[in-house]
């Protein structure tokens, strides 16, 4: 059987030292596009979007050093411990969206308080363009050859050259699929539902679906971690359970609490 063969260079072009990769400006140009659905939400809703620029900031400073804490803390401590230096390396790869994402919320959080903006608000509008940036970063771990797949025989299989002869699923794809798929979902309730209820909803949604997705495509992909646990769980799996969890209690209260009072 024939597969796809995939020998893509990660770097778009290279100067010197100065390197140009097809991570970092799907990267970047995704929080771009996320600003552009921002505003379009901001002045759907009659809001002053002056401070959307700020919060573009936060949320990528929230991002990556969530992300990247996340990874380094949770999949491979005994490295990074050994070798602390390394975790500012970011270049190098190792993001974690389970930090990535708490890394966000305190982000939100901190702005919240400092220009007097509803918590809540922010993280149930940020849900829709987090979701088409989540869909990027994929693809740009796709164009790094990284989070592989396992081993598979289907004739959709890829093999990374950059890294084995091995078919494999494209977990990557698999991934952003799900996450664009996710980002229409969120994007349609939003235009159908009143502010109020998208405000308590959204957040919900994204937590279960996202989370559910990654418990699943787990068990298509090689283990990240430098250890092992006696549970038959992947890291990845058991850091999505406790979001899952709290995206159903969240969709309950969201459930509970309509028509009461807006934030």
């Amino acid at each position: 059987m024939q597969h796809l063969i995939w020998n893509i260079d990660p770097n778009i072009f290279t100067l010197g030292s100065l390197q140009l990769r097809w991570y970092g400006l799907l990267f970047v140009g995704s929080f771009f596009i996320g600003l552009m659905i921002a505003k379009w939400m901001f002045k759907h809703e009659g809001k002053d979007d002056t401070l959307l620029d700020t919060i573009l900031i936060y949320i990528m400073i929230g991002a990556v050093v969530g992300a990247r804490l996340g990874h380094c803390l949770l999949y491979e401590p005994d490295f990074y411990l050994s070798h602390p230096m390394e975790i500012f390396k970011v270049w190098k790869g190792g993001l974690a969206s389970h930090g990535g994402l708490l890394g966000v919320v305190i982000a939100l959080y901190i702005f919240s308080k400092r220009y007097n903006y509803s918590l809540m608000w922010l993280i149930s509008r940020t849900t829709i363009p987090a979701m088409l940036s989540a869909a990027f970063i994929r693809i740009g771990n796709f164009f790094n050859s990284e989070i592989l797949g396992l081993p598979s025989d289907k004739p959709w299989a890829i093999i990374f050259a950059r890294v084995d002869l091995i078919p494999r699923h494209p977990v990557q794809l698999y991934e952003a699929f799900t996450y664009f798929l996710i980002f229409l979902l969120l994007l349609e309730i939003y235009k159908r539902v009143s502010a109020d209820f998208a405000t308590r909803i959204l957040p919900g949604i994204l937590l279960i679906t996202v989370f559910t997705a990654r418990f699943f495509l787990e068990y298509t992909k090689t283990r990240q971690e430098d250890y092992a646990t006696a549970l038959p769980f992947t890291t990845g799996q058991m850091l999505s359970i406790p979001y899952v969890i709290a995206g159903i209690i969240w969709i309950i209260w969201a459930l509970r609490s309509s028509g009461k009072k807006s934030f």
